[in-house]
């Protein structure tokens, strides 16, 4: 299997160039018993996250009481995402926007009309209201997501793979939502490295689909080694 470029220039023409190959549709519609990468790609998985939630038991209570003394609610954040074989999952984050955050963000769209297009075109804000101050640090340096290592131990997701998106946004991608459906969401993933914040969401769903089509262990390993630089790249411009 060939390996996967890392930061490829045009993902929708590579995705289209697939599309166009014999090979690359006969093997999106083979039948898949298990997550892609199989016992290699899991065993990593259990021990990077292993390793990761014991050297970072320290930095993990330390922004777990950061958070509960910041803003009234819970510490973690859970939302029901979709993972490999369509299975939903409770994705585990460090709790970065007020809890009623739903009817802070409607008031927002309320007062300012034209966000409401932004949102339901990158499903993100530039200047997500419902984020707290602490919420804002968490998320520049991508602190927010450290516990998804448990997702990880829990067989939910994986270290690299596709962004773990809930149900009605899946439907955003199209014919290429079986590709995601082949694969555990990752912590970090292609689209993270490849300009997160700077690019569209539909570049962002061909890269999904790219990093399955074209998987391999090396490439995992090259995101990996990608993740935390690009984190400090995405700090410095935010």
């Amino acid at each position: 299997m060939k390996s996967i470029e890392v930061e490829p220039g045009h993902p929708e023409s590579r995705v289209q160039s697939a599309e166009r190959s014999p090979a690359a549709a006969w093997a999106g519609l083979q039948c898949r018993d298990t997550p892609l990468g199989g016992v290699v790609k899991r065993g990593m998985d259990i021990a990077v996250a292993f390793t990761m939630l014991v050297v970072l038991s320290p930095l993990l209570m330390g922004l777990s009481f950061l958070v509960y003394m910041s803003s009234p609610g819970p510490v973690f954040y859970r939302h029901r995402r979709v993972g490999y074989d369509n299975r939903p999952f409770n994705c585990l984050k460090f709790r970065t926007m007020v809890v009623n955050g739903d009817e802070v963000l409607e008031k927002h769209f309320q007062k300012y009309p034209d966000t409401r297009c932004e949102w339901e075109e990158n499903r993100k804000l530039h200047d997500d209201p419902r984020v707290t101050p602490t919420g804002h640090v968490l998320r520049k340096l991508s602190l927010d997501e450290f516990p998804q290592f448990f997702n990880v131990l829990r067989g939910d997701m994986s270290l690299v793979g596709p962004r773990p998106v809930p149900a009605d946004e899946l439907r955003l991608y199209g014919k290429s939502r079986r590709f995601y459906l082949r694969s555990r969401p990752g912590i970090t993933g292609l689209w993270q490295v490849s300009g997160r914040n700077s690019t569209t969401y539909r570049r962002r769903v061909a890269y999904d689909r790219l990093y399955v089509e074209r998987f391999s262990a090396a490439a995992d390993i090259a995101i990996l080694a990608k993740t935390l630089p690009a984190a400090m790249r995405s700090s410095e411009t935010s």
